[in-house]
């Protein structure tokens, strides 16, 4: 996690095929204050058992710098969780995938806001091609 965006604090995680744990795993996701798709997936994450902090801001794009999103690899909210950051709607089975093996990488992100994803209407309407970041560059993580 780079060292302008807050760390994270955690107690406890036990993965079975999603999150499923006896404390609750803290997020911060920050986006701008009228995105109702934001507030969805916020909403969804808490019903796999997060505890989400939102962050209102007007100045995402900085917070997307702080974190480290490749340009061009953007989506309209950036999460911090256990050391990692999810940029955009990713689905729940990339961010279950990253928590079991753990890798040595900045995050994973979702560009754009595809619908049928976590918070966003609609049915999906092509493969999902979730990124990993590393070092500010993006690279294939898992096609959903």
């Amino acid at each position: 996690m780079k060292a302008s965006l807050a760390p994270l604090l955690t107690t406890g995680l036990l993965l079975t095929g999603g999150i499923a744990q006896a404390d609750a795993l803290e997020a911060r996701l920050y986006k701008n204050p009228s995105c109702g798709c934001c507030t969805a997936y916020a909403r969804q994450m808490e019903a796999r058992g997060f505890d989400v902090e939102v962050i209102d801001t007007q100045d995402i794009g900085s917070v997307k710098q702080a974190a480290g999103i490749p340009y061009g690899e953007g989506a309209c909210h950036t999460i911090e969780l256990e050391g990692y950051v999810i940029e955009g709607h990713v689905p729940f089975a990339a961010i279950d995938r990253l928590l079991d093996e753990r890798p040595d990488i900045d995050g994973i992100g979702l560009a754009g806001m595809p619908t049928g994803t976590p918070g966003m209407p609609g049915p999906k309407q092509a493969p999902y091609e979730v990124k990993q970041f590393t070092d500010r560059e993006a690279s294939p993580w898992m096609t959903i």
